[in-house]
C-alpha cells in the first residue's frame, strides 16, 4: 500500500499521456490534430497544477499527509506538459517563426496569458528541489506563492482560448476554492492567537 501511494504521483502523471498516445493510435485525434494535441495538453498541464495546489489543503483539512509528498512530482509533471504545449504551439503549429509568433502574442490576449502562466512556472520548476529550497531560504516560499498566479493566468488563458467556456468555469471554480482553502489556513491561526491573547 505505502509503495502504491508512493507511485501514484507518477502514475498520475503519466496517464494524459498514456490517453494521448491512445488517441493517436485510435484515430481519434480529430480532423486539427495539431489543434488537439495542442488544447489536450494546455488542459493536462492545468489540472496537473490544481492538483499540486490541492495537496496542502488536503493534509491541513483532511490529515491525508501522504499527498505533500506528490506535491513536487505533479508540479513538474504540470510543467513537463506545459512544456509540451508550449513545444507543440511554438514548434509545430507556427514552425518556429518568430515573427508569426510574435505576432500571434500581440495580436491574442488568451496568448500573452499562457505566455505569462508558463514564464512564472519556469523559476517554480527549477527551484522546486530542496537544495534550492535550503539556498532561498524563506524567499523560497514567497517565490512560490507565483504558482497561484500561474494557476490563475492559466484559467484565463484556457477560458479566452476555448470554444466552450464550462471546463475553464470548473477550473476557476477549483482555484477559488483552493485559494479560499489558503486564506482559511493563514486567517485562523491569527485569529486563534489574537482571541487567546485577549482571553490572557
Amino acid at each position: 500500500m505505502t509503495k502504491l501511494i508512493r507511485l501514484a504521483p507518477h502514475l498520475i502523471g503519466w496517464l494524459p499521456l498514456a490517453l494521448l498516445i491512445g488517441d493517436a493510435l485510435g484515430n481519434r485525434l480529430t480532423v486539427n490534430p495539431i489543434q488537439y494535441l495542442t488544447q489536450r495538453t494546455g488542459w493536462f498541464a492545468l489540472v496537473l497544477l490544481l492538483a499540486t495546489l490541492a495537496c496542502t489543503p488536503l493534509n491541513r483539512w483532511l490529515g491525508w499527509k501522504q499527498v505533500m509528498r506528490w506535491r513536487r512530482p505533479l508540479g513538474l509533471y504540470s510543467f513537463a506538459y506545459a512544456g509540451m504545449h508550449v513545444a507543440i504551439f511554438v514548434g509545430v503549429d507556427y514552425g518556429l517563426d518568430l515573427g508569426l509568433i510574435v505576432q500571434a502574442i500581440g495580436e491574442k490576449r488568451y496568448i500573452i496569458a499562457g505566455v505569462f502562466a508558463f514564464l512564472l512556472l519556469v523559476p517554480l520548476a527549477i527551484t522546486s528541489t530542496t537544495g534550492w529550497q535550503r539556498r532561498l531560504k524563506h524567499w523560497w516560499r514567497r517565490l512560490h506563492r507565483l504558482v497561484y498566479l500561474a494557476a490563475s493566468l492559466a484559467v484565463l488563458h484556457y477560458l479566452w482560448l476555448s470554444k466552450d467556456p464550462r471546463p475553464a468555469f470548473v477550473a476557476g471554480g477549483v482555484l477559488i476554492g483552493l485559494l479560499l482553502a489558503r486564506w482559511l489556513r493563514v486567517r485562523l491561526p491569527r485569529q486563534h492567537a489574537r482571541l487567546k491573547t485577549d482571553v490572557e
